[in-house]
């Protein structure tokens, strides 16, 4: 014969599993209803972005002006690019470091991921990255001179 205190716990489990489950179901409905709610004012604000964007374009035109995008676009950075696109140009850290304006440490970290540029160091590499080899080399030795001439004063 089994014991009434195993019965009595089987019961009293079951019964709060059926009260859980129900409670679990309404949480659920209410969790799949805001999904859905976000993701359709997720693409609400994308087409108002869009439209913004288009109207931006219109209206310079409109003046007679070019729309430059990035000045409204916020500048990425990625590690792996920023590395490669140094080796392309050949340069090395304290290089690259000297024509953005960081010491060739901060360009190692940023490679290796261990700290990310600021805004204004990321304007300094979108700059660099519109410049062709022979720029770069015309204002590197610019930049070279003037450390020799600042450092011979001294």
């Amino acid at each position: 014969m089994p014991n009434i205190a195993s019965i009595l716990k089987s019961e009293i489990m079951r019964l709060a599993r059926k009260e859980i489950k129900s409670e679990i179901e309404s949480l659920k409905n209410a969790s799949a209803k805001q999904r859905t709610e976000i993701a359709a004012l997720k693409r609400h604000v994308e087409q108002l972005e869009r439209q913004s964007m288009r109207s931006i374009k219109a209206a310079a035109r409109a003046k007679g002006e070019e729309f430059q995008p990035s000045e409204g676009k916020q500048l990425r950075f990625s590690p792996k690019r920023f590395a490669s696109m140094r080796k392309k140009l050949g340069l090395s850290a304290a290089d690259l470091g000297l024509l953005i304006g960081v010491a060739a440490q901060t360009i190692y970290h940023w490679e290796a991921e261990k700290t990310r540029p600021r805004a204004n160091q990321l304007k300094a590499i979108a700059e660099v990255r519109g410049m062709g080899k022979r720029q770069i080399k015309a204002r590197l030795e610019a930049l070279q001179a003037g450390i020799q001439e600042t450092t011979s004063e001294a």
